[in-house]
């Protein structure tokens, strides 16, 4: 059994059991959090499709801990402009484990 969840802007394809790293969540280390965009449910040949979310479908999910990714470089030259302008970034990010689908 498998779903399909949004969080973040991003979609994401679920199982119980999975860990994945979301666009960081406020929620504490610990706690659950339920994600009640769903936009597709699967159990063997039954599939479930929402328009555009499923009406009573849920995942939960259990906060395992929050951090910030790798650092991204940005660095925009011109030539023979005398321009270049360095910049880093690092997105912070929930690593969530899946307990239920609902």
């Amino acid at each position: 059994m498998y779903a399909v969840v949004e969080t973040g802007g991003k979609q994401y394809r679920v199982a119980v059991g999975d860990v994945l790293r979301v666009e960081k969540l406020d929620v504490a280390e610990g706690g659950a959090v339920n994600l009640d965009k769903v936009l597709m449910v699967a159990d063997g040949d039954n599939v479930r499709v929402g328009s555009p979310n499923l009406a009573g479908a849920a995942v939960t999910a259990t906060v395992k801990a929050h951090g910030r990714g790798d650092k991204i470089r940005i660095f925009k030259f011109r030539r023979r402009k005398h321009y270049r302008k360095s910049q880093g970034h690092r997105q912070y990010y929930t690593e969530i484990e899946i307990t239920a689908i609902k």
